[in-house]
């Protein structure tokens, strides 16, 4: 077996994080990654900025100010720069990557691409196009996110839930937009209809201290929007979310373009809701148009399918059913095939 090493120098977090609430999707991505590789027998060590040393579900958690090991067959940068060449003596560095790649194009990330060429890890393609083909690094792979088991095994629902739509993504992330169609056409349509929230800062840790006073203007938007049937909740675990989308109908999600995965979108159709998305980065790589839910191009076209899906049973019906036969294909355990494959032999 082998030694594989995480670092990571973003927000605070371990193990334990997604059991005591909700957590963003590149940090759940990796305690997930890492708690599928040392269940395989790997030893798995983490270095990130969480509190204190600990061991959760045989992955080894320390704070990286206290240092990085010396040896490592597989050492996984994951996305700070000055990350990338603090193993030399590993077997094999890769550097994964999450954002749109764009803020590589600078030169403390370009220097150490070009130098040292590890092989890139993104998460899909559109992700992977956000870095310009002449750019320096090494290969240049792509690995989805694996969605979790326990969205992946959530039982058929027989009847339709009520019109209920549900929001779980960043507020930043086109929010402001969904908010504004949902008053203009969507409520005056089907006014007994309900879009529940489930955004906001806490998810983001210190990112979302720092964006707190835009994430506000949109949730304050939100609440002026409370007699139109848009209803603010706090973010909530992951085992508490899926409770929550079994009781919705339908995710709205107009997409962004720095969104690289949308592993809320992945979530929600591994569990059987059906989504409506518009044609806008990486959104249309989780949904299947006509089958799962819509990919639309106008917003004529999304507030159509959006009340369709509200209001017919039987369309809902289906689309459910598609959404958890046919978005359940890749979880972790095939993304961690994919990453133990670049253990060197």
């Amino acid at each position: 077996m082998a030694c594989i090493v995480l670092a990571d120098d973003g927000i605070e977090f371990d193990g334990q994080s997604p059991a005591r609430g909700p957590l963003g999707g590149v940090e759940s991505s990796v305690v997930n990654l890492t708690k599928e590789l040392a269940a395989r027998g790997h030893e798995v060590l983490v270095r990130n900025k969480c509190s204190e040393a600990n061991t959760v579900e045989g992955v080894h958690w320390l704070p990286i100010a206290e240092g990085m090991p010396k040896y490592a067959d597989l050492y996984i940068a994951n996305r700070g720069d000055r990350l990338i060449p603090m193993m030399p003596h590993a077997k094999r560095t890769i550097f994964w990557v999450h954002n749109p790649a764009r803020y590589l194009l600078k030169w403390r990330y370009m220097v150490k691409l070009w130098k040292l060429k590890p092989p890139i890890i993104f998460i899909g393609d559109y992700h992977s196009s956000t870095y310009p083909s002449w750019a320096p690094g090494g290969r240049r792979l792509i690995i989805p996110y694996g969605i979790s088991e326990d969205f992946r095994v959530v039982s058929v629902s027989k009847v339709a839930p009520p019109r209920r739509a549900i929001f779980t993504s960043n507020p930043l992330r086109s929010l402001d937009w969904l908010l504004s169609v949902w008053q203009r056409k969507i409520h005056p349509i089907l006014p007994d209809a309900e879009l529940h929230l489930f955004s906001g800062a806490i998810t983001y840790g210190a990112v979302g201290i720092k964006k707190e006073k835009e994430i506000l203007a949109v949730l304050n938007q939100a609440r002026a929007l409370k007699a139109k049937g848009v209803v603010i909740r706090d973010p909530v675990s992951k085992s508490k979310l899926i409770d929550e989308f079994q009781k919705s109908r339908v995710m709205l999600y107009k997409g962004d373009e720095n969104e690289t995965f949308c592993l809320a979108l992945g979530e929600a159709q591994a569990a059987g809701v059906p989504a409506v998305v518009q044609r806008c980065g990486s959104v249309v790589e989780r949904v299947r148009d006509g089958l799962t839910g819509a990919i639309t191009d106008t917003e004529d076209a999304f507030v159509e399918a959006s009340v369709k899906l509200l209001t017919d049973d039987k369309y809902w019906l289906t689309t459910h059913k598609n959404s958890q036969a046919l978005q359940r294909g890749w979880g972790w355990s095939q993304a961690a095939d994919a990453f133990e494959s670049l253990i060197p032999k």
